[in-house]
């Protein structure tokens, strides 16, 4: 079933791991590395997005609500409404850490950051 934008309603996660990320400006920021799943709320938590980082050093992970993502035919990727600024100062951190403690707390600092309303309410 489609979306309002025409999209599908649901996509594999091998498909969406490894997609370009892109912010308003149309500039690549870096890339879907992970999807961290909420099993109680059959929902996603957040995808970790990996950027900053060059050949894999220094790269910082960051939760954004998986609701922030918007798939962009015409990059291939998905495209997040934030400058670059805004996701340079953003939550960040190893993706064992994110998921720490089943990943409540990173959910709760990447949504409480992007003021995306939650789904668990």
């Amino acid at each position: 079933m489609p979306t309002t934008s025409g999209h599908t309603t649901s996509i594999r996660a091998t498909r969406a791991i490894g997609t370009d990320v892109y912010n308003m400006n149309g500039e690549k920021i870096g890339k879907v590395e992970d999807i961290v799943l909420d099993k109680l709320d059959n929902a996603i938590m957040f995808a970790v997005v990996g950027f900053g980082g060059f050949l894999g050093m220094g790269e910082k992970y960051h939760p954004l609500p998986w609701s922030a993502l918007d798939y962009a035919e015409d990059t291939g990727g998905y495209v997040v409404p934030y400058s670059k600024e805004e996701l340079e100062a953003a939550p960040a951190d190893t993706i064992s850490e994110l998921t720490k403690d089943d990943g409540r707390a990173a959910r709760q600092e990447a949504y409480s950051y992007y003021k995306v309303d939650p789904y668990w309410h």
